[in-house]
């Protein structure tokens, strides 16, 4: 791996950005988050903990040894980085606004002098169109959108990057009225659709998905690009029939529509070969055939779809220390990175973290990592 010089120190940037919100209080109760169960049962029929979920990923032998080492960091009285940390997120009621939330609270609980400002936006690409301007010191992006940044094929020129992690998959929900007569997206002919947000990663996705079914995006299909709450809205009046979303489950907006007006969920899995261009592609694009949970809506159960994975990242100038404080929080701090309303096993894993695709480790994770696993 390449070794880079002197990434410039974020110790100097000071006060509010425009747009960047602080996180909630550090101190909300871990309880209240711990306590609500993931959607889904265990062989026995009861609720399955998502932090015991991830906590059992864990392992009980890596929990130990990376329990001492932060013993010893405390021992020592390390106290990390300081300065402010600008997170570029997703839409307010969607996974990565809540996991953005969620990280900044930890962010600052361990290290005080770190603050964390918080970012919503319409997703992967204004992310990484942040990050580029210098507006953002870290953004959640897709890793599909993350690697095609890396060419000229979404932006004139390409966009550096470095990951910090994998933190989780989504999953490609195109939801569709139940009452509609559409089972596939080939049916989606003359139907008018909401692709996602202009910016966002789902609207980058759902071009390709409508053109790997023989469909062209705003010919054969009239397209919108509408953001999540007005898709919603749009869907429940009957003015779009469908909407695309990149996100995990079960989300809160697409379970009010399953209740009203009902949906149903298209199969994507079989346009997966042309969306990734081939084994290859998929591995580098972070997609690959998942199922949609059995209990993440009432019409759901086994729909194949397309899993997305999602990267924490950053441009290649960040501080070194700084990658790697965020790296061993991830690490060491899996549990707590998980929203209330999620079905636990499609976020973070610690043995996956460093499974990035496309995108290069940043140095400073690359060394975390090293000295968490050897």
């Amino acid at each position: 791996m390449t070794r880079r010089t002197a990434p410039r120190s974020l110790a100097g940037v000071l006060g509010a950005e425009p747009g960047y919100g602080g996180s909630p209080a550090a101190a909300r109760s871990r309880s209240a988050r711990s306590g609500v169960a993931a959607g889904r049962a265990d062989e026995g029929g009861g609720p399955v903990n998502r932090r015991g979920v991830l906590r059992a990923a864990f392992g009980t032998a890596a929990a130990g040894a990376l329990g001492g080492v932060l013993a010893g960091d405390l021992a020592h009285g390390r106290s990390g980085p300081d300065g402010v940390l600008r997170l570029a997120t997703g839409e307010p009621t969607a996974f990565y606004a809540a996991f953005g939330r969620l990280l900044a609270d930890q962010v600052e609980a361990a290290h005080p002098g770190l603050r964390c400002r918080v970012r919503t936006t319409a997703g992967s690409i204004t992310n990484i169109e942040l990050l580029r301007d210098g507006e953002a010191d870290l953004g959640l992006v897709l890793t599909d959108t993350a690697r095609a940044a890396q060419g000229t094929g979404l932006f004139p020129r390409p966009v550096p990057l470095r990951a910090v992690g994998r933190v989780y998959e989504t999953y490609l929900q195109f939801a569709v009225r139940a009452d509609a007569p559409v089972r596939s997206v080939a049916d989606l002919a003359g139907h008018p659709v909401s692709l996602g947000a202009v910016g966002s990663g789902a609207a980058h996705l759902g071009a390709r998905l409508l053109s790997a079914a023989g469909l062209g995006p705003g010919t054969d299909v009239p397209v919108r690009h509408l953001r999540l709450a007005d898709a919603a809205a749009a869907l429940r009046a009957g003015s779009v029939v469908g909407l695309l979303v990149a996100g995990g489950v079960p989300l809160p907006t697409l379970s009010d529509l399953d209740r009203d007006p009902g949906l149903r969920f298209l199969p994507l899995a079989g346009l997966l070969p042309g969306l990734a261009g081939g084994r290859d592609g998929m591995a580098a694009s972070g997609l690959e055939e998942v199922s949609l949970p059995q209990s993440a809506y009432r019409a759901s159960a086994g729909v194949a779809t397309v899993g997305v994975s999602n990267l924490l990242v950053c441009r290649p100038d960040l501080d070194p220390a700084v990658a790697g404080t965020l790296t061993r929080l991830l690490v060491r701090r899996a549990p707590e990175f998980v929203p209330d309303h999620a079905v636990g096993a499609q976020f973070l894993d610690v043995r996956s973290l460093i499974g990035t695709g496309g995108v290069p480790l940043h140095p400073g994770a690359a060394a975390a990592y090293r000295s968490l696993h050897g």
